[in-house]
């Protein structure tokens, strides 16, 4: 873990979409560098395919409940 220095307008930005995310601040900026990261080493891909293939790639980690 470690400390990330942001500006202060992409800190309020982060703040306005955890609220509206149900998110806390940090969660939303690791969502959003989570995506970004992503979406660079997918540049084809759009956010909703992205979102997707987390999505699936979560689910087949899923443990089978028995």
């Amino acid at each position: 873990m470690g400390i990330v220095k942001i500006d202060d307008r992409l800190h309020e930005e982060v703040r306005r979409a955890s609220a509206v995310m149900c998110r806390s601040i940090n969660a939303q900026a690791e969502f959003w560098m989570k995506i970004g990261m992503l979406a660079e080493a997918n540049p084809t891909m759009a956010f909703t395919d992205i979102i997707k293939m987390q999505l699936g790639q979560a689910t087949q980690a899923e443990p089978d409940a028995a």
